[in-house]
């Protein structure tokens, strides 16, 4: 307690001595630096949440949710986006596709996750979460593209950022950016350091149904993890037309995570076994990634020619050791495995995207493709005592082997936009994937190749009846595919009892939105969507060899999703109040799927969310910026159910001292309720509960320290798109 008292008692003390500093002589330097603090504080600016046709704008470059927070811990917090309890990023209960700066993240669910925790929130432009997004993106549903800052005056600039959090346990974070920009040259180095700690704790209920067999499990994760990162970002300008640049990212991630649970089984009603399970996994893992780029662009005539070439190296080394003592009916037995793997993801892609607009006609082409090379490496070798005894359940695990997965997939597009009688803004687009894929196992055997090719519709209509009045209209047609490691066909024993493999036999799934959207003076939007599937894949419970096995399973079956939407976004008090909030109604239609693969689930589902963006900037006209976030939500997806409804929430404070271009910020996080996850996943094997105590809450503190101008300017790569045809 005295740990989260201690900051704030140095906030609130640092604001009072603001506060007393304000004589009359200060007041008069303040007026003489109006300019200058002006600067700072940017009370002109754009409104923290935009509306648009195809996207919401979440403008956090002011914000005062930066300070102390990475990317991935601002991306919680972006309306209608939620990220679940395995770490996937969803747009309006959908998984998404991220982008950072408009070039394609290879990373996703964890793997998303640590590389998102690198990028300092204060390198923050703004995230687009698009809904609809254009056949210019590699599309798997919904989009989001994380912009950030462009520094644009001469000089050396920087600065550098420390951060406590304290939680469970207590954390430290610290970033340091510096940027230089002479003539025609730019360079930013970007670089930080994360020590953290974090503990969640468990409870399982795997109930199979045959033998009205019960397993239950407690288990506390306690999770260490060193993060260091470091990327740069080179550009020189040949004229104003032509530039081309050089970004090189690395990061690593060493961690341990020791977990300690107890378990015990039932059948029908009758003591089984009793479980005590321990289990350290060492890990360290590397990122590097590479992109040498080109960009023409023609401001005047609005003619873009960008290309993009670049690699993707990932490598996750780790050795993890179980220990798990069984009793049964007073009969000891002790068993032992270890798991060392040495995963290898490369990646290697050429992209080319070229925008022409028509000047007589007032349309806009957008034509460009790119293709691909992914080469996975996964290796599978156990130790232990107990992997040559017949009577250890880890007896028959695959010892030594190799799982290869490799692909190669091309794509082309073409979108044209055009504006009719100044009030119907049109968007028309196709896209063409093809796929060439191999999955094997090197001792097993087993193999699997497979191609094949799609196309990608979509269509985007508004139609504004004045300038406070307007419809849109948008239809997207996608295709998700499995991650690489969801083919990974090799059992891993799991701390709560389980074990969890990938599937060879997975396959894309298709699916189909339609999304219309009514906005009233500028502020105010009601929307509806609808979503429909005959396919998918989710994860699922199946029983192997008396084994409970999580995986990732095929599912036929119809699912149609509806979904209503309000929000309105408010300036108030000279823009200096921002108020965004929205509130939705969702109805999950799962009977077909439900009946076909015999989940005995809910048939219909219907539940409310709500989300709200408050923010108001030089409170006091102190230089004090003050935000606060709430989220009301819930987890439902394909075979799995909420059983809980979270409100998340987030309160932020930052002072500002201008003469000397420093920060104090405290931020709040869940401190009036700590959320959990409840959630139970239906297979035609059983059921499997898990409710977890997540460990994202409690209070942090952060300093900032800047030098030179911070002067910043958006990334116009995708000007004309955003701007022109249906992209406002």
């Amino acid at each position: 307690m005295k740990i989260i008292l201690f900051p704030i008692a140095v906030l609130t003390g640092s604001l009072a001595m603001a506060q007393q500093a304000q004589t009359p002589a200060a007041r008069d330097t303040v007026k003489g630096n109006a300019k200058e603090i002006e600067a700072v504080t940017l009370v002109a600016r754009k409104p923290t949440v935009e509306s648009k046709v195809d996207r919401t704008v979440f403008n956090v470059a002011n914000s005062a949710i930066l300070a102390g927070n990475t990317t991935w811990d601002v991306l919680r917090m972006t309306p209608l986006v939620s990220i679940d309890n395995n770490d996937e990023v969803k747009a309006e209960g959908q998984l998404v596709t991220v982008y950072i700066n408009d070039r394609k993240s290879v990373f996703t669910g964890k793997e998303l996750k640590e590389y998102l925790k690198t990028i300092p929130a204060d390198n923050l432009m703004k995230i687009e979460v698009i809904t609809s997004p254009s056949s210019r993106y590699e599309t798997s549903g919904s989009v989001i593209n994380i912009v950030l800052k462009k520094r644009e005056d001469e000089g050396l600039k920087g600065s550098i950022s420390l951060n406590n959090r304290q939680s469970t346990k207590n954390s430290q974070y610290t970033n340091f950016n510096l940027n230089y920009h002479k003539k025609k040259f730019t360079q930013t180095l970007i670089g930080s350091y994360n020590s953290g700690n974090y503990v969640q704790k468990t409870q399982t209920w795997d109930n199979r149904y045959e033998g009205n067999k019960l397993t239950r499990f407690n288990l506390e994760n306690l999770m260490r993890n060193e993060s260091p990162s470091l990327s740069s970002t080179s550009e020189f300008e040949i004229n104003e037309k032509n530039n081309f640049g050089l970004v090189l990212e690395y990061s690593q991630n060493r961690n341990l995570v020791s977990a300690e649970s107890d378990g015990m089984t039932s059948k029908d009603g009758d003591p089984g076994e009793s479980f005590h399970q321990n289990q350290n996994n060492w890990g360290f893992s590397r990122n590097l990634g590479t992109n040498a780029f080109y960009k023409y662009y023609d401001k005047e005539k609005n003619r873009i020619l960008d290309i993009n070439l670049g690699t993707n190296y990932s490598s996750d080394n780790s050795d993890n050791l179980i220990d798990k003592q069984i009793d049964k009916q007073g009969v000891i037995k002790d068993q032992q495995l270890g798991v060392v793997s040495s995963n290898q993801m490369r990646n290697y892609y050429l992209k080319v995207d070229y925008t022409q607009p028509f000047g007589k006609t007032g349309g806009t082409m957008e034509v460009g493709g790119k293709t691909e090379l992914n080469n996975h490496v996964i290796p599978n070798t156990l130790y232990g005592f107990s992997i040559n005894d017949p009577a250890s359940e880890f007896f028959n695990l695959s010892k030594n082997d190799r799982f290869h997965y490799e692909d190669h997939l091309s794509s082309l597009y073409a979108n044209y936009s055009k504006t009719f009688f100044k009030k119907l803004e049109t968007r028309i687009g196709i896209r063409y994937e093809y796929i060439d894929y191999k999955v094997r196992q090197d001792v097993a055997g087993t193999e699997r190749k497979d191609s094949y090719g799609t196309f990608l519709p979509n269509l985007l209509l508004k139609y504004s009846f004045s300038e406070k009045f307007d419809l849109s209209l948008t239809y997207n047609r996608s295709i998700w595919r499995p991650w690489y490691s969801e083919f990974n066909p090799f059992l891993v024993p799991e701390i709560n009892g389980t074990y969890s493999r990938g599937n060879l036999y997975l396959n894309p799934n298709p699916n189909d939105r339609l999304y219309l959207k009514f906005g009233i003076l500028k502020k105010y939007f009601i929307s509806a969507r609808y979503m429909h599937t005959n396919q998918d894949y989710w994860t699922t419970y199946v029983t192997e060899n008396g084994r409970t096995v999580s995986l990732p399973g095929n599912f036929d079956g119809k699912v149609e999703k509806y979904y209503l939407f309000a929000n309105t976004n408010q300036n108030f008090l000279k823009n200096k109040l921002n108020v965004n909030a929205g509130f939705g109604w969702y109805y999950i239609n799962n009977k077909d799927f439900n009946e076909k693969n015999k989940l005995g689930a809910k048939d219909y589902i219907s539940y409310w969310g709500a989300s709200a963006n408050i923010s108001y900037t030089n409170l006091f006209n102190k230089n004090i910026n003050v935000s606060a976030w709430m989220e009301l939500a819930n987890q439902n997806n394909g075979n799995s159910y909420a059983n809980n409804t979270n409100v998340f929430h987030n309160i932020s404070v930052t002072k500002i001292f201008p003469k000397t271009q420093m920060e104090l910020s405290m931020q709040l996080m869940n401190i009036f309720k700590r959320p959990y996850g409840d959630n139970t996943t239906y297979s035609p094997d059983g059921t499997f509960r898990e409710y977890s105590k997540w460990d994202w809450y409690g209070v942090s503190l952060t300093f900032v320290k800047r030098f030179g101008n911070q002067k910043v300017k958006e990334n116009t790569k995708t000007d004309v798109e955003k701007n022109d045809g249906g992209g406002k």
